[in-house]
């Protein structure tokens, strides 16, 4: 059986035991070129390994504001800032190039009491990562602005739902009650310093000496942190690569265009009290992205290490949902 077909079949039989989810048709079209290169090709300092722009007659699908792997076999999981859990399988043909979506559900997200977010100031999740237990994700961990707060949901069959589990933040980010809050929620792995702590990065509440305010949620990890300032853009979403180092990917508009950088900070930087400054990986700015916020790092079907990002495309027209695909060189 080829991949593609392996892949469908996969992707239906998750799709049969999500009864409450809606399926979605996503249409993808390949993106074989970023900046200056070709798939395969360098760019900065990362390899380029090509990347989809989606679409989908759902009103529902869009603002894809956060990405993570929640199962075998490249299925992730986005959340939307319409408050929905976008859940599907990322499809690779055999020369490993990403081409689809497919087997796509979207569901809304529920608040404690398991009801739907009744309303959007609630609704606007920028963020999530997996939360593993024994090497099995059982639950992920998103992130909302405009009412702040992290909250939980566990992961079944596949999908995550259920009623919302609320996870303690300090007080000063629970105040905060804007758009440019809490936008980036990550998981220390293993190898890391922190491991299993959760880092929490702010938008565009910044500290006295004018950087961006975080905290870390740990048992023995715990405190503030803060990552450095630069111009023009501002962090919206983190990753941690499996050794412990810290990807934060940076978004901002320029010359009424957007900017997107990808910066990477030592594993050994990320612990509280400490301000972050990364190393820049990645910068890129006009028609070779969109408003990019989602990131995950994710191993593709040739067991390679892998950076996805993605666009918010806020359900505008005008705008696109792109998933863009990167690797490390050795």
């Amino acid at each position: 059986m080829t991949r593609l077909l392996a892949a469908i079949a996969a992707a239906l039989l998750v799709g049969v035991s999500a009864a409450s989810a809606v399926e979605a048709t996503v249409s993808a079209t390949p993106i074989t070129r970023f900046k200056d290169s070709d798939i395969d090709q360098k760019v900065d300092k990362l390899i380029f390994r090509g990347g989809i722009a989606m679409t989908s007659p759902d009103d529902t699908f869009g603002g894809l504001s956060g990405l993570t792997v929640t199962g075998p076999d490249q299925h992730v999981t986005f959340v939307s800032d319409r408050g929905n859990f976008v859940v599907g399988q990322l499809a690779y043909d055999d020369d490993d190039r990403l081409f689809g979506f497919i087997g796509v559900r979207i569901e809304a997200m529920r608040n404690s009491k398991g009801d739907v977010l009744p309303r959007q100031y609630a609704k606007d999740a920028e963020s999530v990562d997996t939360v593993y237990r024994d090497g099995v994700p059982v639950a992920v961990r998103v992130g909302f602005e405009h009412l702040t707060r992290v909250a939980d949901f566990a992961i079944t069959d596949g999908m995550p739902g259920g009623p919302a589990r609320e996870v303690a933040i300090p007080q000063w980010l629970t105040d905060l009650r804007t758009n440019e809050s809490l936008e980036s929620v990550c998981i220390a792995p293993p190898a890391s310093p922190v491991a299993g702590s959760t880092l929490l990065l702010t938008e565009e509440y910044l500290d006295e000496a004018g950087n961006h305010r975080g905290y870390l949620l740990g048992q023995n990890d715990k405190g503030p942190i803060t990552y450095f300032n630069s111009p023009v853009v501002n962090p919206t979403e983190c990753a941690f690569l499996p050794n412990g180092d810290l990807l934060v990917l940076e978004r901002g508009i320029s010359m009424l265009s957007f900017v997107m950088n990808l910066r990477r900070v030592p594993a050994a930087d990320v612990r509280p009290g400490n301000l972050m400054v990364g190393e820049l990986l990645l910068s890129a700015t006009g028609g070779s992205i969109d408003n990019m916020e989602a990131m995950t790092v994710h191993t593709a079907p040739n067991g390679e290490m892998r950076i996805l990002i993605g666009s918010d495309n806020n359900f505008n027209d005008w705008q696109r949902s792109l998933l863009l695909e990167f690797a490390l060189p050795e």
